[in-house]
């Protein structure tokens, strides 16, 4: 593969690739993560979180926030992972990775950030390879 080539993520991934995809590149921003890829993290990322949420413990004295807690711990684990196969996602998707601050405009930014989120792959070729027309070398794809 040339310097200006980049090979394009596999579409037909489950969850149980996603999550090893993830975890193995868990702190690489750079490259592309394909929308399985991405997808399957984030919905195995919420259900542990939520799963870990709802083991609150009742006892006669009161709750005991043991989930919240756990939870909490959850999501500090997750968070730079989910934000380099967010980062890669962008990236697959022809977007810069900035369209992350989306995030900090409440509700519309949330939804125009799944928007792009959920674009298809761009620079795809025949061989599976993007060319340098659609991939600088700062890996950022151009929008037409």
């Amino acid at each position: 593969m040339s310097e200006h080539s980049e090979r394009i993520p596999p579409t037909g991934m489950d969850l149980p690739d996603a999550v090893r995809t993830v975890a193995r590149k868990a702190a690489d921003f750079r490259g592309r993560a394909a929308r399985p890829e991405f997808w399957w993290f984030i919905l195995f990322s919420a259900v542990v979180g939520t799963a870990l949420g709802a083991a609150n413990v009742v006892t006669p004295a009161g709750t005991v926030m043991v989930g919240s807690a756990l939870s909490g711990v959850w999501s500090v684990v997750v968070f730079v992972p989910t934000l380099a196969v967010t980062v890669r996602r962008l990236r697959d998707a022809g977007r810069r990775w900035q369209n992350v601050f989306w995030l900090l405009l409440p509700f519309v930014g949330l939804i125009l950030l799944i928007v792009r989120l959920c674009e298809p792959s761009v620079g795809a070729t025949t061989n599976g390879l993007t060319g340098p027309s659609t991939l600088p070398l700062d890996g950022q794809a151009v929008r037409h």
